[in-house]
């Protein structure tokens, strides 16, 4: 067993302040994609306990938003000097449960700890405004009014993570809540339910009092449906596909529910022909093969224009041929593991269509056999048409499709194609142009000569049309996590 996984392996379920087995003694095995070997046990929770969770949570709902400001600071620095005393630890788990190269995971542990930092410090900023009552003629008797707004506390947030990133994206949901005084019920995902069991240690022994953080682990279907349906939920804040997101989304609206939601992408990053060739080609190896390619953010259609589209292409295949692919947890890995044996097929199901397509493989294009691991070559096609499957739909893996265009129009048009807009790139050493494309391609963030992949913890983050809705990062996820309430004062009684 690696280090953080309890003694016989096995998760729990963190309710109310105390880790308990779940009612139903059933557990699916977590498994390490770069060897294929169990490494513990994640605990299946049912809906009643799902429930149990957000009522826990509720029955603190009041007494914890009404903890001072600089208390909730307090803990959530607590937590993130925790976070790094414990970073080795958190980063062998996430390289153990997800297959994140070490080096990679020890970054994300390092970003969670700041996320926490970033939180407390909001907390100063989160306040509301005052209006000058006597500048509006109606209602009557406005010279006598002091107007000003709060922001309150929503109250109960559901937080439900992906695999990719298990504890970063699960701390921008948690973080932000529990500084604008909400309490928390999250959902990991089953396949590393050990990094957020984790953190919910480091909340506890931080001082975060029972029932304000709570972790259920289950299905989406019972666990995740029970806690988004439940009355008390007032926010669920979720990272994962399209097709789930927008299934959230329809369960809360029928009680009128917020939602944040950061889901799929297609992220399209666009070299014109004038773009510094060295540093584009640096770009979209980070783009495309960090993490092997399982990344929200992460660089899926390159759309060069046709005069370095020959000399981009080769040269990008030449470098995605050197990486290292390997275990997680060896230090010299760039590219590790896929999550699992579904992500592989659809690897070579994509492959196969482009190739049916006439696109041209340049590099890669099959698994790399390791013995049981999931693993699967960086990959770049080139001259790939934009009916191909790999354009069309976010490939989730190693896969870097390119696509030549003629004008700057047929860029735009290409990367504006499809029902995705979470970030986008451009290359050019035309700044001017380059913000012009910014301007048009419709996306949560485009960045100028930086790669896709790019965040900001502190700035506004999330997608538009089927990328997402509302938007993550410290300050404005508590805007979003709290609800605006005016007040009125009527100083010119007799």
């Amino acid at each position: 067993m690696v280090d953080g996984i309890p003694e016989g392996g096995r998760g729990a379920l963190f309710i109310g302040g105390t880790f308990r087995p779940p009612a139903s003694g059933q557990y699916v095995p977590v498994v390490d994609p770069s060897t294929g070997r169990r490494i513990g046990e994640a605990p299946v929770a049912s809906a009643d306990e799902a429930s149990a969770a957000v009522d826990a949570a509720a029955a603190v709902e009041e007494a914890w938003g009404s903890v001072p400001g600089h208390e909730r600071a307090r803990i959530l620095r607590a937590t993130a000097e925790r976070l790094r005393a414990d970073r080795e630890t958190i980063a062998r788990l996430i390289s153990s449960e997800v297959g994140k190269p070490i080096v990679d995971a020890r970054v994300e542990a390092d970003r969670a700890a700041g996320v926490f930092d970033l939180a407390a410090e909001e907390i100063r900023h989160l306040g509301g405004e005052s209006y000058p009552a006597d500048a509006y003629e109606r209602p009557a008797g406005n010279e006598h009014r002091f107007l000003f707004s709060v922001r309150d506390p929503i109250g109960v947030v559901v937080a439900i993570g992906p695999f990719n990133f298990p504890l970063n994206l699960l701390c921008h949901k948690v973080a932000p809540a529990l500084a604008a005084g909400n309490p928390v019920v999250a959902k990991p995902t089953s396949a590393a339910p050990f990094t957020a069991l984790r953190l919910a240690e480091h909340l506890r022994a931080a001082g975060v009092p029972a029932g304000v953080m709570n972790v259920v682990v289950g299905p989406g279907s019972s666990v995740g449906n029970a806690l988004v349906d439940h009355r008390a939920t007032r926010l669920v804040t979720f990272t994962g596909s399209t097709l789930v997101g927008k299934g959230i989304a329809e369960r809360a609206g029928r009680q009128a529910k917020r939602v944040i939601l950061e889901m799929g992408g297609l992220d399209p990053f666009v070299l014109l022909d004038d773009a510094p060739l060295g540093a584009a080609v640096d770009a979209a190896v980070r783009g495309a093969f960090s993490y092997s390619g399982q990344v929200c953010t992460a660089s899926k259609r390159f759309l060069v224009q046709d005069g370095i589209a020959e000399k981009f292409a080769r040269a990008f295949a030449d470098r995605a041929k050197a990486l290292r692919v390997g275990p997680a947890l060896d230090e010299t890995t760039e590219v590790g593991p896929l999550i699992d044996g579904a992500a592989l097929e659809r690897m070579d199901r994509l492959v196969a269509d482009a190739r049916h397509r006439s696109a041209k493989v340049l590099a890669g294009g099959a698994r790399v056999e390791r013995g049981p691991g999931n693993f699967y070559a960086p990959t770049v096609l080139d001259e790939v048409p934009e009916s191909a499957e790999v354009v069309r739909e976010e490939p989730f893996g190693p896969i870097a499709p390119v696509v030549r265009f003629r004008e700057v129009d047929d860029a735009i048009r290409i990367a504006n194609s499809t029902v995705y807009g979470l970030q986008a790139a451009v290359y050019t050493r035309d700044i001017a142009r380059g913000f012009r494309l910014a301007r048009r391609i419709r996306a949560g963030g485009v960045h100028l000569n930086d790669p896709t992949n790019l965040r900001w913890d502190a700035l506004p983050f999330g997608g538009v049309r089927e990328s997402g809705l509302g938007r993550e990062g410290l300050r404005y996820a508590m805007q979003e996590m709290t609800e605006v309430k005016l007040i009125s004062v009527n100083y010119g009684l007799p």
